[in-house]
């Protein structure tokens, strides 16, 4: 349930600034007729009258640092020791497309999915606006800066469902600033993501509220709605009363705690995504290798909510120096540790989606800021790369079952079908049902913004 909390409280404001005691108003203040910037019954009575309620859903998972994609998805066998590296590639069940042999549960499921091997423009530093934006961190911006994909949706389609936000956002904070998400952007802390796995966790239980006294609020609301009953001659109460329950089940809803309580979760499938270890985010500043994320998004996106932005593990590998003081790729040490784990909770995912009827509905991402160099070195093994990046995709009714683009003979630049974040996102907007060709979201100086970067349109390979 989430908190509904009273002066005594003394933690004062949720994270996207909102304070608290403001909550309840969303109800007070629609009953009273009262004007407010932000009152969930007029978002439900607008959504009602729009007649339409899309459930269609994006998951995005970042993968912190950089993933290596000549040893994920454009593996180089044929190349010189000092490009190929350790690993070879593995059939899948699509002929021609081939990945490592550390992803055999991804192998088995190619069908399901798409690589995307020449994502071009990259940013060229561990910064992870344009993962979550789309839009360069060098280029332009408007007052207040961009705002991340899911604030957009946020903004365009508000909720799927009364008792579920639109945007929720299961990424850890990372000790490193630039890795963090990049927040509202010019459209303010009303759409930034419900964030569950920080203090706003504490914020799922009733805090000193007991539902009796929630009861007593909301029999003062009713007692007002009498009063104005009696002077009401237009019916138009009845309408606001249904409006008003809603937000107010919203404020009593259980469904998103259990959607994060994964106690309610069959064992077994638990067990499926893996097993990770928090501890990487602290010892490497980036974030936990936490494969129930991935489970927790599904259930997410089950109880309704558009947007799932979710950071797994730390993948900026560089080399370093072993126990004689030898220079050491440990870079292929950690891929060994975590390609296992990547492949078991991704595919658990996929196959979930599939199991459970959501493939067609839910949309998945999977994707780093840049690439890696074809070289290694001794000193840092694969360092940072910006000429060329992968970006693994699933779901969505999408056309499945293929590889975009193709890298030179040592990956490092791209040679056929370069793709731009620009889009891919617009690929996720129109699986959205949004036009980003007509949609536009309106900046901090009352100019319309287009929702991704240049002209960019969805990729016909996919849709």
């Amino acid at each position: 349930m989430l908190t509904i909390a009273g002066r005594a409280h003394s933690t004062g404001d949720f994270c996207d600034g909102v304070s608290r005691r403001d909550v309840l108003r969303i109800g007070s203040l629609a009953a009273m007729g009262t004007a407010s910037a932000w009152s969930l019954p007029d978002l439900l009575r607008a959504e009602s009258l729009s007649g339409s309620k899309s459930l269609k859903s994006v998951i995005m998972i970042y993968l912190v640092g950089g993933p290596p994609h000549q040893d994920m998805f454009d593996l180089k066998p044929e190349a010189p020791k000092e490009i190929a590296g350790p690993w070879r590639p593995i059939a899948t069940n699509v002929p021609g497309f081939e990945i490592c042999e550390a992803f055999p549960r991804l192998a088995t499921m190619a069908d399901k999915l798409t690589v995307i091997r020449s994502l071009v423009g990259n940013q060229a530093g561990h910064d992870a606006i344009q993962v979550f934006n789309g839009h360069h961190p060098k280029n332009q911006k408007p007052s207040g800066g961009w705002p991340q994909f899911g604030t957009m949706v946020s903004k365009v389609q508000g909720p799927a469902r009364p008792e579920s936000p639109p945007f929720v956002s299961l990424c850890y904070t990372c000790t490193h600033g630039p890795y963090n998400e990049p927040g509202p952007g010019f459209l303010g802390a009303a759409h930034s993501p419900f964030r569950p796995m920080g203090e706003t966790r504490h914020d799922m239980v009733l805090n000193g509220v007991t539902l009796d006294r929630l009861a007593d609020r909301k029999s003062l609301l009713n007692g007002l709605d009498l009063i104005r009953r009696e002077i009401d001659q237009t019916s138009t109460m009845e309408g606001l009363d249904a409006f008003t329950e809603q937000a107010m089940g919203l404020l009593t809803s259980s469904k998103l705690a259990e959607a994060l309580d994964l106690s309610q979760e069959d064992p077994r499938t638990v067990e499926r995504y893996g097993t990770g270890d928090p501890t990487i985010m602290i010892d490497s500043n980036g974030a936990p290798r936490v494969p129930q994320s991935l489970l927790l998004a599904r259930r997410l996106i089950e109880a309704g909510v558009r947007v799932v932005t979710l950071n797994y593990s730390k993948w900026d590998w560089h080399g370093g120096r072993n126990t004689e003081g030898r220079a050491d790729n440990s870079i292929f040490l950690r891929e060994e540790e975590d390609f296992p784990i990547f492949d078991q909770c991704v595919s658990a995912l996929v196959e979930d989606l599939h199991q459970r009827g959501l493939a067609e509905d839910c949309a998945v991402v999977v994707w780093g800021e840049f690439g890696r160099t074809p070289r290694i070195s001794a000193r840092v093994g694969r360092d940072h790369w910006p000429k060329v990046n992968c970006a693994l995709m699933a779901g969505g009714a999408m056309q499945h079952g293929q590889v975009i683009g193709a890298t030179d003979r040592i990956a490092g630049e791209a040679v056929a079908r370069p793709v731009t974040f620009g889009e891919v996102y617009a690929t996720l907007f129109r699986h959205l049902g949004i036009d980003t060709g007509q949609t536009t979201i309106t900046d901090l100086n009352g100019r319309p913004q287009y929702l991704v970067e240049g002209e960019a349109l969805p990729m016909s390979e996919l849709v």
